[in-house]
């Protein structure tokens, strides 16, 4: 579980509510079906028209990403790379065969296979960046549907304030002058409702996978520099140096005393 996810909701949730609360309101007050059908509804019905069915369908897979992180070792990913390095120096690279299946990852699994078959190093290249970039645009297809749903939710709002005011002044015939403050305010709560669907909720959620998509092609990124190190003989101590240089300085420390010996 993502922590920060859980924090940041429920300190949003916190000060949202004692705000509305120090300002004299009653929470009840802001809650208005109507409101949620115009705004929520009709920004959800836009998002799918917007988006490819698959996309939608994929919803529940997208959003498990945003309260579940997944844990990338990179200080271990460069220890094994390293020890890799070591092994094809001394071996041969064909000697790498065996450990090949072993490893965690498919995307490192098909780059050392490339390797121990002789593929031109340039062609290892372009194939294990070609997957890389196309994962890339799989994790923004995927924040598409919650990207979509930011940029709808305000506008939908904005028409519900249109619906509250025509029926506002549908009623000012009535002649009760204080239908129309209390008809303004509900037709300001569609308002409310879109600008916190898109800043609360689709906003952030958009950046935190756009986050999670960086970390996991920054570690597609050392394993395709460690793996053509490997195929290229460079000295151990010269791929940990260089997958080190991924790392913050303060993550290096594990590194010191791990592989990098001839």
């Amino acid at each position: 579980m993502d922590i920060a996810t859980l924090i940041g909701l429920g300190l949003g949730a916190t000060v949202l509510m004692l705000g509305v609360i120090v300002a004299g309101l009653n929470p009840l007050s802001l809650v208005d079906i109507p409101s949620v059908l115009i705004t929520v509804g009709g920004g959800l019905a836009g998002t799918i028209i917007a988006n490819p069915w698959e996309t939608t369908l994929g919803l529940g897979k997208v959003t498990r990403k945003i309260f579940f992180v997944e844990k990338h070792d990179v200080p271990n990913l460069i220890v094994t790379l390293v020890s890799f390095s070591e092994k094809a120096r001394r071996e041969g690279l064909l000697a790498l065969e065996d450990d090949v299946n072993e490893l965690p990852f498919e995307f490192l699994k098909k780059g050392i296979q490339l390797v121990v078959d002789g593929t031109d190093p340039e062609l290892v290249r372009n194939i294990m960046e070609t997957e890389m970039g196309n994962m890339g645009v799989r994790h923004k297809n995927g924040a598409a549907f919650y990207d979509a749903l930011g940029s709808l939710a305000p506008g939908f709002g904005m028409l519900g304030t249109l619906i509250g005011l025509i029926a506002m002044l549908q009623n000012l015939g009535s002649g009760d002058s204080s239908a129309i403050g209390t008809g303004m305010a509900a037709a300001l709560i569609t308002t409310l409702y879109g600008s916190l669907v898109a800043n609360y909720l689709c906003i952030p959620f958009v950046k935190k996978l756009m986050r999670r998509s960086e970390d996991e092609l920054a570690m597609q990124q050392i394993m395709i520099e460690g793996t053509l190190s490997i195929q290229s003989g460079d000295n151990p101590r010269i791929v940990k140096e260089k997958l080190a240089s991924f790392l913050p300085p303060a993550e290096r420390e594990v590194l010191k005393d791990d592989g990098g010996k001839e």
